[in-house]
């Protein structure tokens, strides 16, 4: 191989490398942004669900409907 040829290969495989690491720097901050907004929908999540009201023991709630007589009668 002559030394042109191993330069211009040389200068590709740099050139390469170079635009991988913009690449692979591109994504990590992607992938942190996406990370940062996963974080927050779960917590908003765990917000909204406190706001739920919970459900009355299965129970304590048919007990007192059936014995509650209808407004009709």
């Amino acid at each position: 191989m002559s030394e042109d040829r191993l330069e211009a290969r040389v200068m590709e495989l740099e050139t390469r490398l170079s635009y991988q690491e913009s690449t692979l720097e591109t994504l990590n901050q992607e992938l942190i942004r996406q990370q940062r907004l996963i974080e927050q929908m779960q917590l908003a999540i765990r917000v909204l669900a406190e706001r739920i009201p919970q459900p009355a023991p299965e129970g304590a709630l048919r007990g007192s409907l059936e014995d509650e007589i209808p407004p009709h009668y």
